[in-house]
């Protein structure tokens, strides 16, 4: 695990050099076809040398949840274990680690009637005027929700719509993982912050470089494909979008992809901080590559 940026594809396949590991990519962005630039997806000839599965599994303009995750994750799982395999999920989507882990509620199924309902009252008031009646029904789930997270406040209340009941009462009622799997969690965390900030925009550079806006423009000329569209709400994707449709320059676009890039870092950083049992290592030290080995060695063994 690890925040954006932090080097864990480069870690992961140097892992798979040294164990019998498999890699299942834990990302609610790369399992979208066509979306790779802006993801940072590693490319084809990477992906033949250390395939990656969970990769390229879903149209931009189809949906995809923790709960499919989970799904898709256990199946993917069990088949590396008949291989006699160790598999390694690397990625920094929390809530499906979390969702994987310790469990998942079994939320009602998406309701697009609904859906199309709660992006109308945010297309006429914005988000955080959604984020408010959110956290008049459910104001755990509001506390813990960023106002401007669209995708994340539209399912919360799309819960509530739907059900009568709120995503905290839901997720309250959540069992436990079916499987009994031990994991052992390794964290990939850059200090200082500085250094973070600096390779995340290098990246962002280096995308918008690489041709990021005009993989924007063709994802748009997809039928079906909006910018309400649960894919492109990824972070970039949704702040490019705009310089699209002309509501600001290319230089603000790119400011507001570093700025939402770094905030999706700060909270992943907030999750790492709240798991247990986890092993946290400077990727940028001497050896850190070591360091992890020998870590997984010894629980392994």
């Amino acid at each position: 695990m690890g925040p954006t940026a932090s080097g864990k594809t480069h870690f992961a396949i140097s892992l798979c050099k040294r164990f019998p590991c498999d890699i299942i990519s834990v990302d609610s962005a790369l399992v979208y076809r066509g979306m790779d630039i802006g993801t940072a997806k590693p490319d084809t000839e990477t992906l033949k040398r250390a395939p990656h599965r969970l990769v390229d599994i879903r149209n931009p303009e189809e949906s995809y949840s923790a709960g499919e995750f989970v799904r898709d994750a256990r199946r993917e799982m069990d088949d590396i274990f008949a291989r006699r395999r160790i598999p390694l999920l690397v990625g920094g989507t929390m809530m499906y680690f979390r969702a994987l882990t310790e469990g998942i509620a079994e939320l009602p199924m998406a309701d697009k009637a609904i859906r199309r309902e709660i992006d109308a009252i945010a297309e006429k008031s914005g988000w955080p005027a959604v984020h408010a009646e959110l956290k008049a029904v459910d104001a755990v789930a509001a506390e813990r929700i960023n106002p401007n997270d669209s995708q994340r406040i539209q399912r919360a209340l799309e819960v509530y719509k739907a059900s009568g009941k709120t995503l905290t009462e839901w997720q309250q009622e959540s069992g436990a993982p079916a499987e009994d799997i031990k994991y052992i969690k390794i964290a990939l965390q850059i200090e200082p912050r500085k250094l973070l900030h600096e390779r995340i925009a290098l990246r962002l550079d280096h995308m918008i470089d690489g041709g990021f806006v005009d993989e924007l423009r063709r994802l748009r000329e997809r039928p079906g494909v909006t910018r309400n569209s649960p894919a492109m709400r990824s972070v970039g994707y949704r702040q490019f979008w705009g310089y699209l449709e002309n509501e600001y320059s290319l230089i603000e676009a790119r400011d507001r992809a570093l700025f939402a890039t770094r905030q999706l870092a700060k909270r992943q950083l907030t999750w790492l901080r709240s798991e247990q049992s986890i092993f946290t290592v400077n990727p940028l030290e001497v050896g850190a590559i070591d360091t992890i080995s020998r870590h997984l060695a010894q629980r392994l063994g």
